[in-house]
């Protein structure tokens, strides 16, 4: 059940509980400040965490993920090719799950600070029409753990992230296409609707 991103944004949360803060160099590049203001809401909601419970972490968060996640397109990656096969009131609700779900899953798993930071390296890769932004966190002994995301320019120089990559190549749209496939071809879009609502409000349960 979608375990893939849910699992994957556990274990970025487990291994961010031990992690000590570093200073990091502001971002100059359009795409990776996007990337470092979802941290900084990030961060400043796990301080909160406990005193703002499960639901004020899903409301502090959705508009800092509305902001630099362009949700209908990776709903539509998700979902793959049929996307275009449905009607646009289906497109939009298949979206508005995909973002309840999507805030869900951070809202549940960073709930609270251990005084760790997210860094936001300073060198973004240009991979035309893309950029990928590169963050890394750092623990005390052992390699860096890398967290890149792909970024599209949404308009008027607005980039938004597109794709999350885990330990910086685990494609989370690609799991979540697989995840979704088998929904899709047998009940289309709204058991898709359906199902990733039904993911959301089990996640948003204490």
């Amino acid at each position: 059940m979608f375990k893939g991103f849910a699992g994957g944004l556990a274990a970025m949360a487990a291994l961010t509980a031990s992690l000590p803060a570093h200073a990091a160099e502001t971002p100059t590049d359009p795409a990776a400040k996007t990337v470092q203001g979802f941290y900084d809401v990030l961060v400043d909601t796990m301080k909160n965490g406990p005193k703002l419970g499960l639901q004020g972490r899903y409301a502090k968060l959705k508009p800092a993920v509305e902001a630099a996640f362009n949700l209908p397109a990776m709903a539509q990656f998700a979902v793959g090719p049929t996307w275009s096969k449905y009607s646009a009131a289906e497109q939009k609700s298949l979206t508005e799950a995909f973002e309840r779900m999507t805030v869900s899953n951070y809202a549940k798993n960073f709930d609270s600070y251990g005084g760790q930071q997210f860094v936001v390296l300073p060198t973004v890769i240009e991979r035309a029409p893309d950029k990928v932004v590169q963050s890394e966190m750092r623990p005390l002994k052992g390699d860096a753990i890398k967290f890149n995301y792909r970024m599209r320019d949404a308009g008027k120089g607005e980039w938004k992230v597109i794709d999350v990559f885990l330990a910086g190549f685990t494609s989370q749209l690609a799991l979540r296409r697989s995840e979704f496939a088998d929904t899709v071809a047998k009940q289309g879009a709204p058991g898709l609707i359906r199902k990733m609502n039904d993911v959301a409000d089990k996640t948003m349960q204490n």
